[in-house]
């Protein structure tokens, strides 16, 4: 469905009683421009923009002067480059907010289905962020950096371009993040895992045999003296563990051109203790 200039979507034929429901919400104070997309049920309130070349999935919300789409903050950037953001469906958009566009053509920044982006956060250009992702108030996301789904990012953390942040990690309020942050760790201050996040893997149902040996790749990776790359290189090719989540987990450490957040010793052991 496509936005034009007086903010009048056109409505794929289905049943009309079913578009009438779903029909996206446009307050008449909030900007959608031509080319931008919006799927069924999306509501945009007042003040929001949304840039053209903005796609939004079903039910997505864009909270009071949110921006979707900007030009992204790159002084090289040629304006006329057409590029844009891509929102998954179910995705919430807080006050504030500001996703910018890619800066490659034909290229999209892209939020995953169903996340949460607090208010004032910042994602930047050719950022990817997965599904059912928490992104909190006054989080900075800066370019290319890549969360994996399931991730929570505390308040006011800020995390360096091109860094990755794994699968179901949790990053506390106020962190500095200049290396990458495996799957399944919890992570704080500058670059330091504290442990396994536990409580997150049992909510999520990660069955108790892959627990036991996420806990083991975390052991081998971050109490083997030598590189840590071709540690968990080592321990994958030798096949000893199975379940796909810790083979996950070694995968994400030998791949990526940054280095790896170390483990805080002090509280190492707690943290992967069930």
């Amino acid at each position: 469905m496509q936005a034009g200039a007086q903010n009048v979507l056109a409505l794929t034929p289905v049943d009309f009683e079913t578009s009438r429901k779903m029909k996206p919400s446009i307050h008449p104070t909030a900007i959608v421009e031509p080319g931008a997309r919006l799927g069924k049920g999306c509501v945009i309130h007042a003040g929001a923009i949304v840039r053209s070349g903005a796609i939004l999935g079903e039910r997505v919300a864009v909270h009071p002067y949110a921006v979707v789409g900007g030009d992204p903050q790159v002084l090289k950037f040629d304006p006329a480059v057409a590029t844009g953001v891509k929102v998954g469906d179910g995705t919430i958009i807080r006050e504030y907010v500001t996703v910018n566009r890619s800066t490659e053509k034909g290229a999209n920044t892209e939020i995953g289905s169903n996340c949460l982006l607090m208010a004032c956060s910042h994602v930047a250009h050719d950022a990817i962020v997965g599904d059912n992702v928490v992104i909190a108030n006054a989080v900075l996301l800066a370019g290319h950096v890549v969360v994996g789904s399931n991730a929570v990012l505390g308040g006011g953390s800020a995390y360096h371009q091109f860094t990755r942040v794994g699968e179901g990690s949790i990053v506390g309020g106020l962190s500095r993040i200049t290396q990458d942050i495996p799957p399944f760790v919890m992570a704080a201050e500058r670059d330091e895992v504290a442990g396994l996040n536990l409580v997150g893997l049992r909510r999520r149902g990660v069955p108790r045999e892959a627990i036991v040996e996420i806990k083991e790749a975390f052991r081998l990776v971050y109490f083997t003296p030598g590189n840590i790359r071709e540690i968990a290189a080592r321990v994958l090719a030798e096949g000893r563990l199975k379940s796909a989540q810790a083979r996950q987990f070694l995968e994400f450490i030998t791949a990526g051109k940054r280095g790896i957040a170390r483990v805080r010793r002090a509280a190492a052991t707690a943290g992967t203790d069930e």
